[in-house]
């Protein structure tokens, strides 16, 4: 779908989750907004700092995977407005797989894939790092 398809009062977001209510399983659909939902009232309040969220953990564990992907789409679609994200996996010796949003074009090069590859390693290194320093110091180290 190009922008100039979407509706004038229509946002990305909007668009994007009908076309997912048309597509996916009805259950499918529910569990996706029990996600998005808050994140989405969150952005829309821009109220972004103060809520804690995440696609990982214990509680997501619960989700499969495609709906997952899904409610990172659907936040990304609602930051950035556009509708051509996509969901990849980039996977290092370091860290393993990592899934990733970016937009098409991005996901297509692959010497940014390979940017995006090195900048996760130098992530993982610093958090290593940190939690090493924490654990030194007598201090929580799971971050």
């Amino acid at each position: 779908m190009n922008e100039h398809e979407i509706p004038p009062d229509g946002r990305p977001v909007d668009v994007y989750l009908d076309l997912l209510r048309i597509r996916m399983d009805t259950e499918d659909y529910r569990m996706l907004l029990n996600v998005v939902e808050p994140v989405l009232r969150a952005i829309d309040e821009q109220q972004l700092p103060t809520i804690d969220f995440s696609l990982d953990g214990q509680d997501a564990d619960a989700l499969p995977q495609e709906i997952r992907d899904e409610a990172a789409l659907v936040i990304a679609t609602a930051v950035t407005g556009r509708l051509d994200n996509e969901v990849i996996e980039i996977s290092t010796e370091e860290t393993g797989p990592i899934r990733v949003v970016t937009d098409a074009a991005t996901a297509s090069d692959p010497d940014r894939l390979g940017e995006i590859a090195d900048y996760l390693k130098e992530r993982h290194r610093q958090n290593e790092e940190l939690r090493g320093i924490a654990e030194a110091s007598g201090l929580p180290s799971d971050f």
